[in-house]
């Protein structure tokens, strides 16, 4: 990316480091003027990115359990804060965007007993430093509570309803985007154990199931961000979109889970996931993405969870592949315009799901070869370090870059500016 004065020519050329994405960099005129409102030729003007507008995300569970454990008294195990502290420092250096897990079950593991005290920590922990948080999810038949499995259907439907109310509402102007609901398209028909919320599926549906979701979300929080989250990308998760679309269910965006557990998806499925659902005209996040360093999951297995192992080791091949996987896969999803997050399914290896070589991060806190590949790209190609350059004569430069936020500085005025869509009105900036 880059900040300059020159001609339109000169910015279609220069606006993006990787021309694969470039077509997504839009530019906002700053126009330098003195207290008399004259133009000042000349002027030196530093520039450099705040943030991105698209979201690059990861989970913050460790967060959340350094919270519950700081709430609660427990002492950490030798060495796991310092390498908490370790972890969370690649976060911040890496991702803007946090996941944190409000699986009712762990939530709220007896009736009345939640650890809000604990997930509000941990959301003030990432908005503090500039992070945006998400949670996940509101609805779910999977980590369900046990307690709500004797009660009749009428008294589980009142609950979640309560819960989803209660959740979305207090942490509302901190936790703005949720994964409302979350797997609808196997809800119903789940038999990998009992649970009260796939019963009540049952009978209610799955448009119905989503409904209540997402009523009850706007309800609580009208300015929430709400999701329609799953892992199935047939299209029987396509029928799903078209049946709540047609009763009126106003869904914000579509995620979409990218588990490569027995492999990449590849350029060709990626294209023709986006084009599928790209389709409703909704916005996509690609909520759950993981990649392997080490050996992949046989290609039989239907579902991910029937592979379990004690040690499963990255390797060096593995390694490479990820990272060179890893920077091809986002580079495809950022290149489509309709794609506003992509979330990383767990930073390192410590605690990662399935004990899987999932992390970008060994158990340890030493980054992988694709945790620089990834950093490269959205904090080195995608990303605009402090630029300086002088106005025209007319007073202006034109910033063009990625969606997002960037800072303007002349004479000490430090100026914020956002580049996006629609965002075209020149950015006055007075000095003197």
């Amino acid at each position: 990316m880059t900040v300059h004065p020159t001609t339109p020519a000169a910015v279609a050329s220069r606006a993006v480091a990787d021309p694969g994405v470039a077509h997504r960099a839009r530019t906002r005129t700053v126009q330098v003027v003195d207290t008399a409102g004259r133009p000042l030729a000349g002027a030196p003007v530093t520039v450099e990115q705040v943030a991105h507008g698209i979201a690059f995300g990861c989970i913050g569970f460790d967060e959340t359990e350094r919270a519950w454990r700081r709430l609660t008294g427990v002492q950490a195990a030798p060495g796991e804060d310092e390498l908490l502290d370790r972890l969370d420092a690649l976060w911040f250096d890496l991702f803007d965007t946090a996941t944190l897990p409000f699986y009712w079950g762990t939530f709220e593991p007896r009736q009345g007993q939640v650890r809000t005290a604990a997930l509000r920590a941990a959301a003030e922990h990432y908005v503090s430093r500039g992070a945006r948080v998400k949670g996940h999810p509101l609805v779910w038949h999977t980590v369900a509570p046990r307690w709500l499995e004797p009660l009749p259907d009428d008294e589980v439907l009142r609950l979640l309803r309560e819960r989803v109310r209660r959740d979305a509402g207090e942490f509302a102007g901190l936790v703005d985007t949720w994964d409302a609901i979350n797997e609808v398209v196997i809800m119903p028909v789940f038999t990998k154990d009992t649970n009260a919320v796939t019963r009540v599926a049952k009978t209610v549906g799955r448009v119905g199931m989503i409904q209540l979701a997402f009523d009850e979300a706007r309800a609580a929080n009208p300015a929430a961000t709400l999701l329609l989250n799953d892992f199935d990308m047939s299209a029987d998760y396509e029928h799903l979109v078209e049946d709540c679309l047609a009763a009126g269910v106003r869904i914000d965006a579509l995620g979409l889970q990218s588990h490569m557990h027995q492999g990449a998806w590849g350029r060709d499925k990626t294209l023709d996931v986006l084009e599928r659902f790209g389709r409703f005209g909704l916005p996509l996040h690609f909520t759950e993405t993981t990649m392997l360093s080490g050996e992949l999951m046989p290609k039989h297995l239907d579902d991910l969870n029937d592979h379990r192992v004690d040690v499963w080791p990255s390797t060096p091949d593995g390694l490479d592949r990820q990272a060179e996987e890893m920077v091809a896969h986002y580079r495809t999803l950022i290149a489509d315009a309709r794609v506003q997050a992509v979330t990383y399914w767990g930073l390192s290896d410590h605690g990662m799901w399935l004990n899987a070589p999932g992390g970008l991060v060994f158990a340890d806190g030493t980054p992988k070869p694709s945790y620089d590949a990834l950093r490269d790209l959205v904090r080195g190609q995608w990303w605009l370090a402090p630029t300086t350059v002088v106005t025209d004569d007319a007073g202006r430069v034109d910033v063009t870059g990625l969606p997002g936020r960037y800072a303007v500085e002349v004479d000490g005025t430090r100026t914020e500016v956002l580049i996006g869509e629609g965002d075209t009105a020149v950015v006055p900036v007075t000095v003197g």
